[in-house]
């Protein structure tokens, strides 16, 4: 253990010491969003003796799946032992409780995995998403003295922690998913087997780039997942250092954000990319982080997540998820900033922004002001079937970015010698064939901010009257 992590381990000691001698108090919204929620599954939850799915809940397309267990288990166990939840006490929860741990040693594998259903057999993965909600409400019960109730998802999590102990990933994200289950696992019924598999994971360090970007480069999903899991890993094993990852990706997000809190998604490798989102989900490690590091930015940014990301659960396991956020400091809302690994350049001024693809995508450029959205700037040329404009070269320019793309298409020569040509081999043979009358196209697209129009007006009443800014695109082939 290096100087810095004891002065990391006696920080985070000395704030949950001195939060946890204050008496245990939520907000009032977050524990009636909570108690709503509850409501809701409630209502959900297969209580049918005859069926094989006790215990869970349908998703939309009627897939019962393990997840719909651990959701109920954890819901209900929070609601149960929070002094201001109106579920406080009430029996009916732990008898909910017992119905969704039986339908998860119900769908529980013999080597302890679950199947997502809609796609992953046998899954570690998987099983490590499940046991973060499972392992979270026997954590809830052990902090409550309550060992009765911690014992009751015992069995399914130690089972769970056999296969979490020696399963593999598909993704790089999972990795710390399943170190995340392990040392959630470990808190509550300790094995030191858990404690060789995060360390062998962790061995291989954490995939964050330059840009402060994990791998899959998710910035509504996976780099939440991710930072979450980084984050938890790190109280309960004290490995401070894990931290540090996390602070550079929620520094990076500062430079992703529009004006109404949306977040850029135009760099995503996954499901995420170009879809609506927001910094909901990244709740927990921005609270988190902005009351252990006093960090204003963050505590921001943790008010703009907390309406839809904030957790009861969360909040009464972490002593930092309870304390009030520091004074919240201004964002950066007037910058040029380029992400050279991520090939992204963010323009912000103001209710204005702007956005340049300098990678392999279709969708070049999007801008914004207020409510005035251009999602997306494409354009193609009628060349051979495959004139579609992506960058493939860029370069700045005065003022702004050159982005350039190429193409050639030609016409194919018969083999010489010849060779026997059949319609199973003609298309696996084609580019083996020399070319002729070979054209060249080359496109190329310039973006340039124009001067005068850093700060825009107040917005007016009507979202039609919105002044749009100025930007020049000069195109062409």
């Amino acid at each position: 253990m290096t100087r810095r992590d004891i002065l990391n381990a006696g920080t985070a000691l000395g704030i949950a010491a001195e939060l946890r001698a204050a008496p245990e108090s939520y907000p009032n919204e977050l524990v009636r969003r909570h108690d709503d929620s509850v409501e809701r599954l409630l209502k959900m939850q297969v209580t049918d003796a005859g069926s094989p799915h006790r215990g869970g809940y349908p998703d939309e397309f009627g897939i019962h799946n393990p997840g719909s267990g651990g959701a109920i288990l954890e819901s209900c166990m929070a609601a149960y032992l929070c002094p201001q939840s109106r579920h406080h006490g009430r029996n009916e929860l732990v008898d909910r409780v017992r119905l969704s741990v039986g339908f998860l040693e119900r769908v529980q594998l013999p080597d302890g995995a679950i199947n997502l259903l809609s796609t992953n057999f046998d899954s570690p993965p998987d099983t490590g998403f499940v046991t973060h909600a499972v392992a979270s409400a026997a954590r809830l019960a052990q902090l409550h003295s309550r060992k009765d109730l911690q014992s009751i998802p015992e069995r399914w999590l130690k089972r769970a922690g056999n296969v979490l102990a020696v399963g593999g990933v598909h993704t790089p994200n999972h990795r710390w998913v399943i170190c995340e289950a392990l040392a959630a696992i470990d808190e509550v019924f300790p094995d030191p087997r858990y404690r060789r598999r995060i360390d062998q994971w962790l061995a291989e360090g954490i995939d964050i780039d330059t840009d402060g970007q994990f791998t899959e480069r998710s910035t509504t999903i996976y780099n939440t997942v991710v930072d979450r899991a980084l984050t938890a890993v790190a109280v309960k094993q004290q490995r401070w250092d894990l931290l540090d990852p996390v602070r550079r990706n929620l520094d990076s997000m500062q430079y992703l954000l529009h004006a109404n809190g949306d977040v850029v998604t135009e760099v995503s490798r996954r499901q995420a990319r170009n879809a609506l989102g927001d910094l909901s989900r990244y709740w927990f490690p921005l609270h988190y982080l902005a009351v252990r590091d006093g960090n204003g930015k963050y505590a921001a940014m943790a008010r703009m997540a907390e309406p839809k990301g904030a957790s009861l659960a969360a909040a009464m396991q972490y002593a930092e998820l309870r304390a009030a956020l520091p004074a919240p400091a201004p964002l950066p809302d007037d910058f040029s900033k380029s992400f050279d690994e991520i090939q992204l350049v963010r323009w912000r001024r103001g209710l204005s922004s702007a956005t340049l693809s300098l990678g392999p995508t279709s969708r070049v450029f999007s801008v914004r002001n207020g409510a005035a959205v251009i999602q997306a700037v494409r354009f193609a040329s009628a060349f051979f079937g495959k004139g579609q404009f992506i960058p493939h070269a860029s370069s700045k320019i005065a003022g702004g970015y050159r982005v350039e793309h190429s193409l050639d298409g030609g016409y194919y020569q018969p083999f010489d010698p010849p060779r026997r040509i059949t319609t199973a081999n003609y298309g696996t043979t084609r580019q083996e064939r020399r070319q002729s009358q070979v054209c060249k196209l080359t496109q190329s697209m310039e973006v340039r901010e124009r001067k005068g129009f850093s700060h825009l007006p107040p917005l007016p009443r009507h979202p039609a009257r919105y002044p749009i800014r100025q930007w020049n695109f000069n195109t062409a082939s």
